[in-house]
């Protein structure tokens, strides 16, 4: 160890929760990130560029299986290049694809041939000359978006592993649950900000707003990279861990007494593809298929959601307020998530894994109120808002434990990869569900009455049927996970 302070009667140091603050911020820059689309495509963007709905889906779907595949690898990467050197490629590249899209308008208007975004803009919607707009500008969001996934991919892989370093198993989940809060804090502070600095900027005459709102949020990530190369350095190695909190932290690794050399060399014999073959890899992967693109669903369409049935835009202050309370709801309730295992496991005397499907089970309940949401939104437009945000923190508490399972089951040097595996599920389903649900309320709206379900008809029902989907997804995931891990089985490499 590289600490000389004296291990008599010391009070141990707490340098694992600056760790965990800074995840936490990593994660709120990241969804502020991936939020600004979402905030000013309906109302700042689609109009320049004549999207329809399937044109949104197509741009989130593409980004869904492209973070995916990389997800595939960026757990491989983080592992390979360390977590220090990975993280800081991840966050360089996801801030620099984030400023990227900025760009797009410019380039649309000069390959399309137009002397401004007036004029782009001013073209006939439905005509041959706003198609070709719309398409070469998807392209380019495409492109975009694929610089933004690329680095994005390293986030969740990068924060596990920290995870798994810095924390007994019996806090992973909480301090996951807090640093994961992160996504639901920075969708919180997305559409409070967002929305007003495109309109802001477009008021001033800046291009349409929105590309300076991309610019701004997108170098908040060149600032935390400060912070990190400052800040991180693995536990046995930092300045600012004791003996007393490194003891804590290895106080139920299981590989300790033979020393912490001989853990690593024998977790590197692990290959990647025989990652497959265990069946607590295929229990990650169900969960997170069938769970990712719920959240993901209601991250990208909530603010159109409440655009298109109820007239709110991002940029007004109804719009602003629905968004800000959902999440509010979220990021209140889903840190609480990762608090029930531990009280499980302390009180209750279970094992982590045991706790932690547990509280899954309880958290796959939350979503189904979103059954309601379409029809409570007759009465008020608060209530889908209050649903929705209930379904979110269900999703974030689940999240929360089902990246912890990884923690449980697998040696540390694999943490990322397996994260890397579960990525690339979530984000196939997450490509299936937005891709299927642009094209679903494109279609929808244009059959109008003639398309029906449960009663709605038009849009309306369109989002029902998402809504249905969204409800029971968690459900489905923790009977599959159930069966394939009925029992806590950690992986022993030989």
């Amino acid at each position: 160890m590289t600490n000389s302070k004296s291990t008599s009667a010391q009070l141990m140091t707490n340098w694992r929760w600056w760790m965990c603050l800074l995840l936490f911020v990593a994660t709120t820059v990241n969804y502020m990130d991936r939020q600004v689309l979402s905030l000013t495509w309906k109302d700042f963007i689609a109009p320049e560029f004549h999207w329809t709905d399937a044109d949104y889906g197509t741009i989130t779907a593409v980004f869904s299986i492209f973070y995916a595949v990389c997800m595939l690898f960026a757990g491989r990467f983080v592992d390979w290049m360390g977590t220090k050197k990975g993280y800081l490629w991840a966050i360089g590249v996801w801030s620099a694809g984030a400023c990227v899209h900025a760009a797009c308008g410019w380039a649309t208007v000069h390959i399309e041939g137009y002397g401004s975004v007036a004029a782009m803009t001013a073209v006939e919607s439905g005509s041959a000359a706003a198609l070709a707009i719309a398409s070469t500008s998807v392209w380019l969001f495409l492109a975009a978006r694929c610089i933004l996934a690329l680095g994005e991919a390293g986030n969740f892989p990068a924060a596990i592993k920290v995870t798994a370093e810095y924390f007994p198993k019996k806090d992973r989940a909480f301090a996951t649950s807090i640093f994961n809060a992160g996504a639901s804090v920075g969708a919180l502070v997305a559409p409070a900000t967002i929305p007003l600095l495109a309109q802001y900027f477009k008021d001033k005459g800046i291009g349409g707003g929105w590309e300076m709102a991309f610019l701004i949020i997108g170098a908040l990530g060149f600032l935390w990279m400060g912070f990190w190369l400052f800040m991180y350095d693995k536990p046995e190695q930092s300045n600012y861990v004791n003996d007393a909190e490194l003891e804590y932290i290895h106080q139920d690794d299981a590989e300790q007494a033979a020393g912490v050399q001989k853990e690593e060399k024998a977790e590197k014999t692990i290959p990647f593809w025989q990652c497959f073959t265990y069946r607590q890899t295929w229990s990650f992967i169900v969960g997170k298929f069938f769970t990712d693109g719920v959240w993901w669903f209601y991250l990208f369409w909530a603010p159109a959601y409440f655009s298109d049935q109820y007239g709110y835009s991002s940029s007004s202050g109804m719009g602003i307020a629905l968004i800000f309370t959902l999440y509010a709801i979220v990021t209140v309730l889903s840190i609480f998530g990762g608090y029930l295992p531990k009280l499980f496991v302390d009180k209750k005397g279970m094992n982590p894994y045991a706790g932690r499907m547990l509280a899954m089970l309880i958290f796959a309940f939350l979503p189904l109120p979103a059954l309601f949401a379409q029809s409570a939104g007759t009465v008020s437009v608060w209530w889908p808002a209050v649903i929705i945000g209930l379904a979110g923190a269900g999703h974030q508490a689940w999240s929360a434990n089902l990246f912890s399972t990884i923690g449980d089951m697998f040696p540390k040097s694999a943490i990322a990869t397996i994260t890397g595996i579960g990525g690339m599920a979530g984000g196939v389903g997450s490509f299936l569900i937005n891709k299927g649900a642009g094209a679903l309320f494109t279609h929808s709206e244009k059959m109008g009455a003639a398309f029906q379900f449960m009663g709605f008809e038009g849009k309306q029902a369109g989002y029902m049927i998402i809504f249905c989907i969204c409800a029971v997804a968690y459900l489905v995931a923790w009977t599959i996970m159930k069966t394939l891990v009925p029992k806590y089985k950690p992986i022993v490499l030989k």
